[in-house]
């Protein structure tokens, strides 16, 4: 908290930001995106952790990462050009979106586990607390909203 005595601002030590932290990386779809993208979120939750003082647990680190793995896959399998990761976060919660240039809307298909792949947007429902699609002028956004909070139970699919 930032006091004003007479005009002065005495920072005294407890000063928390009041804005998300944002990044966006862009991905071309060249072979190493998907990794790249892994590794960009892992320094986001780093970052996190350093400047807001998050106190993330490994299952929420684990979890957020495959949320992003699988929403970049999607984007890069399913769209002719290049997709945007955009993370914002705080102490408690993180948003994942992916922008990517086609317009078809992401399916989710009926849970099967005899089906051999498609399981990606499954995947993403069962882990995040929210996931949003829309159309945007240039195809379509992606998004996912995962609590950071610790004890949080594991995602159930169904």
């Amino acid at each position: 908290m930032t006091d004003h005595l007479g005009g002065a601002v005495i920072p005294t030590g407890f000063d928390v930001p009041v804005e998300p932290l944002r990044r966006a990386a862009h991905y071309t779809g060249e072979p190493g995106c998907i990794a790249e993208a892994r590794a960009f979120a892992a320094r986001f939750l780093q970052q996190l952790r350093t400047e807001w003082c998050a106190d993330i647990d490994s299952r929420a680190d684990g979890e957020l990462l495959l949320v992003v793995s699988e929403l970049v896959t999607n984007a890069d399998r399913h769209s002719s050009g290049p997709y945007i990761l955009e993370l914002e976060g705080t102490d408690t919660v993180v948003r994942v979106a992916v922008y990517d240039s086609s317009s078809t809307l992401p399916r989710r298909y009926p849970r099967n586990p005899e089906r051999v792949g498609r399981h990606g947007l499954e995947i993403v429902h069962a882990l995040a607390d929210e996931v949003t699609v829309e159309c945007v002028p240039v195809g379509k956004r992606v998004c996912a909203r995962v609590e950071l909070r610790e004890g949080r139970p594991c995602g159930v699919v169904g």
